[in-house]
């Protein structure tokens, strides 16, 4: 594939992006701050954790400096997705670019600033960022993409897919990614707001269902809901959203008996920090397909106006 790439934004998820590929290919970031640009340039991007290795990048805070590129990589939260994707607008109009928020509908939001082919893509990655130019890498899964309606061929997909596994990553490319975008949207909206209401990471409750006072009923009902929506959009889907908790459940569990801290579903964090979080794009995109389709949602209708409720707190 192309050895030039841009991924925009430099948090936990951008800088995995950025300096995996960094070992294969021309990498350049668009970050925000000039300071952070310039300690990516003098310093490089470190990645501990999983796999061990510094980078080299090109960064700038400046879209004009952009070099052009082949395929870029928008990973920042989808709060700060449309502002993102104005800064891109104009630039490489040749190259694809590849969203990766959570929630549904990053894919418009990039394409009222370009023309650019689109890939759809998710991902399971995790890690902590210990500063501007030191991410640790804590959970290597998978990056699931497929293409944005039918305008891309998917053979460029299966290319970026293979772009991300020589870089050390992990991915998986499907001919139509709505399947695994709608299971990661239902874990997502089952597991996030609870853990941002209860200050709870994702530990051992959130699968527990003995007693009727357990939170796993709770996220257990929200899942229910979720298929329901699901089922009404026409979406089969491609693993269950319980399992896949319950399976997250049972990894932190064997974490934390290594020593590791249990994961902070990415919502926690922002409610810990005081930030917007992502709930208008995750159960928000929920609650509104659910709308459309005429599935009623009460759990997730309450759940988005409690968190709502804590942000307007700030």
């Amino acid at each position: 594939m192309s050895t030039r790439v841009c991924v925009v934004g430099a948090g936990v998820i951008g800088s995995l992006y950025a300096a995996h590929l960094a070992r294969i290919c021309e990498v350049s970031v668009l970050v925000r701050r000039t300071e952070h640009a310039l300690a990516l340039e003098a310093e490089g991007l470190r990645v501990s954790g999983k796999h061990e290795f510094l980078a080299s990048v090109r960064a700038t805070a400046d879209p004009a400096r952009l070099p052009d590129f082949d395929l870029g990589i928008v990973a920042t939260k989808a709060t700060d997705l449309e502002a993102a994707a104005a800064r891109l607008a104009g630039r490489s109009p040749g190259a694809t670019v590849m969203t990766i928020q959570n929630g549904l509908g990053a894919e418009e939001i990039v394409r009222a600033h370009g023309p650019w082919p689109l890939i759809s893509a998710v991902t399971f990655m995790s890690g902590v960022r210990h500063g501007d130019t030191h991410v640790e890498y804590e959970l290597d899964t998978e990056t699931w993409m497929g293409p944005y309606a039918s305008e891309l061929p998917f053979e460029r997909v299966d290319e970026a897919r293979a772009l991300l596994e020589r870089g050390g990553l992990r991915a998986r490319a499907f001919a139509d990614l709505r399947p695994a975008q709608w299971s990661k949207l239902i874990f997502n909206a089952a597991v996030n707001p609870v853990a941002a209401l209860t200050d709870l990471p994702h530990v051992g409750q959130f699968a527990e269902l003995a007693r009727s006072s357990d939170l796993g009923h709770l996220v257990g009902g929200l899942v229910e809901e979720g298929k329901r929506v699901a089922a009404a959009a026409g979406v089969e889907l491609h693993e269950d959203p319980w399992e896949m908790n319950v399976h997250a459940v049972r990894r932190g569990q064997t974490a934390a008996a290594e020593g590791a801290y249990a994961h902070v579903p990415s919502m926690l964090e922002d409610v810990r920090s005081r930030r917007p979080t992502e709930i208008e794009f995750i159960t928000g995109a929920l609650v509104r397909e659910a709308g459309r389709h005429g599935v009623p949602v009460p759990l997730h209708t309450a759940l988005l106006q409690l968190v709502k409720a804590r942000e307007s707190g700030w």
